[in-house]
């Protein structure tokens, strides 16, 4: 696991090592860069597999017409390697930088489709005078990507591409959607003509040493299949053969991701899914470490008993890192500080603080991520069943709407809670499934968000501003996939694209990364996906099950405690901190009318309005919004002000 940048530029090159340390925490082992005319990579190193100096990178071929700078795992690289080595190449080192080089060296761009594993990679060729980019099927590593007329580069972070000396100039279109959803989606980031490179993409710069240089648009090399989208085959058989497949490729995948020449672990919340990765795992290795967090001051979120049945059965070598309120909001500090980019999803404290613990006793960790948006674990999704085969209960939802309204609503409590999920129900059913997703995706609605902006970005005119188009397009692209007529897979399929890379990967990555700790993720194997996208609707979800075939595949070795309890998740006490510990800061630093006039970004009566709904009996999603503004401004701070 390491961190990459690069730069293409007649007058900005010698800021390269200034960003390539911007990285430092990605990879605290080696820093090497590389220069060539115009052009300079950077890199820093986190050693996982041949932790010897002649694996540091940027590396070379032999001939040194290639330069590659690599972020992230090959997990088949000896398979390769033995191909590779039986066709006469000679290998100077056991990494498996050195074998993806020179698969790329024999068969060019396909070689991105015989990868296995998660990356970002960036290989750059002297004699054609070609820079080539390109990210993971799944999007598990970051990359940015910026041009303009002076430079092109890119990066693993915004905050080494910003250091590049690329302009800052907002996005509102991006403000508008993170206000919404609490992050922003692929392929726009928060700044001007910055991107992210979308899953599943590479992008190839030509003439590199001659100015401007040429580049075309992102092209894709991977897409998830749709076969499930239609799929009809229900028969109990290729159900049960379903469940023997999913049990294989899963295995087959824990399997390839435990090569490591470092201390090896795996996270365990006692949950389905991060169970089922450790008692595979537990099968290929002595004594597997595994690491879990408890929340002593909130019981009733506490899963460490569960984790524990898991660790007993499978005689792991367990840790509990028991935390109280007053660790949590000590991590929250280093998490404003280490985002680059606005990222206003909450529980990556939780995921700060495990990596932070975890990297006290190994370099790599397993983790469960990607089950619940390919299999149907959420609740959002058991709504949308629900929607789309409402029966009696639903429709007498749907029927209270009008009581539902008048109800306190919030999470702080079980009860308003509970009547903020009805009322969300009630009033996504009457919605089309297009505009479904898109409120059961988003804490704040357009409206709301709107209101909170001092130029409102959708005017109440019918013609649209140009601004506003821009916002419809980008939001239309991403709800592409879902259909007036279509089944709950491709709800999942949008998930996979939307939620899954730009929230819950990014999450993990970048509070990974902060404490230099590398996180695999099994089910996120091309095989698995793949086959997740083969199988139908039927086979993941019902009216009594969520993640069914996950469950049914993996009853048999897992403590039946697991099954058949509620899916509580764990939310860090925002509203008590809001309302307490950070009160002082939101009035005096954050939300100063000073600052907000200075910023002349966002509606002082909207952020007053909203500060009343925080301290109301009902604040509902105020917190979540408060908790984004609060991101963007420590952000906006830090990065647009100096």
């Amino acid at each position: 696991m390491c961190g990459i940048v690069g730069i293409i530029s007649e007058h900005h090159s010698d800021l390269i090592e200034k960003a390539t340390d911007q990285l430092a925490s990605r990879g605290p082992d080696a820093r090497g860069v590389f220069r060539d005319q115009h052009l300079a990579l950077g890199h820093r190193r986190l050693s996982i597999i041949d932790t010897s100096e002649g694996a540091n990178q940027p590396m070379q071929d032999e001939s040194g017409r290639y330069t590659l700078v690599f972020n992230g795992e090959f997990y088949q690289f000896k398979t390769y390697r033995n191909l590779l080595e039986n066709e006469g190449v000679k290998f100077r080192t056991q990494s498996d930088t050195e074998v993806l080089l020179q698969l790329y060296l024999r068969d060019g761009i396909d070689f991105l489709q015989k990868l296995d594993g998660f990356f970002a990679i960036a290989i750059y060729d002297k004699e054609e005078q070609s820079l080539l980019l390109a990210r993971d099927r799944m999007g598990i590593k970051p990359l940015y990507w910026y041009a303009d007329q002076e430079r092109f580069c890119f990066a693993s972070e915004m905050k080494a591409l910003m250091a590049l000396g690329i302009p800052r100039m907002l996005d509102r279109a991006s403000l508008f959607t993170y206000l919404q959803l609490n992050y922003i989606p692929a392929p726009n980031t928060i700044l001007k003509d910055a991107h992210k490179l979308p899953p599943g993409h590479y992008l190839k710069i030509e003439k590199v040493n001659q100015w401007p240089v040429f580049y075309d648009e992102p092209k894709a090399y991977y897409e998830i299949p749709k076969t499930s989208f239609t799929y009809n085959d229900l028969t109990p058989r290729n159900y049960v053969t379903a469940q023997q497949t999913l049990y294989e490729l899963l295995d087959e995948s824990v399997q390839r991701r435990m090569v490591s020449d470092v201390p090896l672990g795996a996270f365990l919340s006692g949950g389905i899914d991060s169970s089922t990765i450790c008692a595979l795992a537990s099968r290929h290795v002595d004594k597997l470490h595994t690491f879990s967090i408890g929340f002593k001051d909130e019981p009733f979120f506490d899963e460490t008993h569960y984790a524990q049945l898991v660790a007993k059965k499978f005689n792991t070598e367990h840790t509990v890192f028991s935390l109280g309120n007053d660790d949590l909001y000590g991590g929250l500090q280093s998490i404003l500080d280490y985002i680059d980019e606005p990222f206003a999803d909450s529980s990556a404290i939780n995921v700060f603080l495990l990596s932070q613990y975890t990297r006290e006793k190994v370099t790599v960790a397993l983790s469960g991520d990607g089950a619940d948006e390919m299999f149907s674990g959420y609740n959002k999704h058991y709504a949308e069943f629900r929607a789309r085969n409402p029966g009696i209960k639903g429709e007498m939802v749907r029927s209270l709407y009008p009581l539902l309204r008048q109800l306190p609503k919030g999470r702080h409590s079980k009860i308003t809670n509970l009547n903020r999920q009805l009322q969300r129900f009630a009033e996504g059913m009457k919605l089309s499934n297009r505009d479904r997703y898109w409120k059961w995706a988003t804490f704040s609605n357009e409206e709301k968000s709107n209101y909170l902006l001092r130029e409102p970005l959708i005017e109440q005119e019918q013609r649209l501003s140009d601004l506003a188009y821009d916002y419809k397009k980008r939001k239309d692209f991403l709800l592409r996939n879902i259909s007036k007529k279509g089944n709950l897979n491709e709800v999942l399929y949008t998930d996979m694209q939307l939620v899954l890379p730009n929230d819950m990967l990014y999450k993990v990555d970048l509070m990974s990364m902060a404490n230099s700790l590398e996180v695999r993720t099994p089910f996120l194997d091309k095989n698995v996906v793949d086959f997740a996208f083969e199988i139908p609707v039927q086979f993941k979800i019902n009216e009594r099950m969520r993640k069914k075939i996950v469950q049914d595949t993996f009853r048999k070795i897992l403590p039946e405690e697991l099954f058949n309890r509620p899916k509580k998740g764990f939310e860090v006490p925002l509203l008590g901190w809001l309302r307490n510990e950070l009160d002082e800061r939101i009035r005096q630093e954050w939300f100063h009318p000073d600052f907000l006039e200075e910023q002349q970004i966002f509606n002082p009566a909207a952020i007053q309005s909203l500060l009343q709904k925080l301290h109301s009996n009902s604040p509902d999603g105020a917190p979540y919004t408060v908790w984004a503004l609060i991101v963007f401004q420590s952000w906006y701070k830090k990065y647009m002000m100096h």
